[in-house]
């Protein structure tokens, strides 16, 4: 009898150890990709998604588009092992995913700009980076105050969220780490700040610039044809300025002042697995041709520009 016991124990150990190698074996090899996005990011992610869902059909692809300051709180928190930033973690949320034994990985994918927008009404259409600063910092209030204005009255300025990757830019890139002060509103997403300047004459309006383009376009080649103004911006004042929009171009050279990283960072501790296929397809070359191709944004693989000259007959 004692024998017997002891036999029904072995086969009980061999069995459980058998489920836990099986579902190791599951976990290695889940086709589930949990991805949370900076929602400035939404127009290309949708568009990378779709392309990697073809080249991987077996793939189950789970976007969440929300505020950045969410997306790396769900990555701290372990909700998701995957994320579209526009930062790197810090030291201290580092520390928190390794809580989690987990390691994390930074990888730059893009580089992106924001636009500032205006009712197509409104006939200043060029702005400074100084004048960007007075505006968020509350020294500069109404439209007369800006040097190539010609519009009167008190000047509001709207970003997508308060938590939003454009508004710590602006607090930390060009307000030296103060809040935001003065007219600032925050509308809720890149297309409600998007329609309510569309409808307000009095509204410079801070976007993503891929959010301009038309759903399912290419990449704008121009911004003229939109329902909106799009500002020119000089990094410099005075005789030294060089007003530009928020063209690749512009962005490859940095004449265009307003640029950000955008990181692609994961946690996935699986060698075999769809997240980090995902993860290195960003970084590849069918992503990068994606990004350069269906967007404004600039792709992080190497480009080269050229000026060309057009010879007029």
């Amino acid at each position: 009898m004692r024998n017997c016991s002891l036999i029904v124990a072995a086969l009980c150990l061999l069995t459980a150890c058998g489920s836990k190698t099986t579902k190791t074996l599951d976990y290695l090899k889940s086709d589930d990709v949990y991805v949370a996005v900076d929602e400035t990011f939404r127009p290309i992610t949708d568009e990378l998604i779709d392309l990697f869902g073809k080249k991987h059909p077996e793939a189950a692809m789970y976007p969440t588009y929300m505020s950045e300051d969410s997306v790396v709180r769900m990555l701290c928190a372990d909700s998701v092992r995957m994320i579209i930033a526009t930062r790197r973690l810090s030291d201290n949320e580092q520390a928190i995913v390794r809580t989690h034994n987990l390691k994390v990985r930074h990888d730059i994918i893009a580089t992106d700009a924001f636009a500032l927008i205006t009712h197509k009404s409104n006939p200043d259409s060029l702005i400074t980076l100084d004048e960007i600063k007075g505006i968020i910092s509350g020294k500069i209030t109404r439209w007369e105050q800006l040097s190539h204005g010609s519009k009167r009255g008190e000047l509001k300025i709207v970003f997508d969220h308060s938590g939003s990757s454009t508004v710590r830019f602006m607090k930390d890139s060009l307000n030296g780490g103060k809040d935001l002060s003065g007219n600032i509103y925050a509308q809720g997403g890149n297309l409600a700040v998007i329609s309510m300047v569309k409808d307000n004459p009095d509204i410079i309006g801070v976007v993503g610039t891929d959010w301009l383009k038309e759903a399912g376009s290419p990449a704008l080649s121009s911004f003229r044809d939109l329902a909106v103004n799009v500002m020119c911006v000089s990094r410099e004042s005075g005789v030294y300025a060089n007003f530009v929009r928020p063209y690749q171009y512009y962005i490859a050279t940095a004449d265009y002042p307003l640029l950000r990283s955008v990181y692609a960072i994961t946690t996935d501790p699986r060698t075999r697995s769809m997240t980090k296929n995902f993860f290195f397809f960003l970084k590849g070359q069918d992503g990068q041709k994606v990004i350069c191709n269906g967007s404004q944004l600039l792709p992080y693989m190497p480009v080269q520009v050229r000026d060309v000259s057009i010879k007029k007959e």
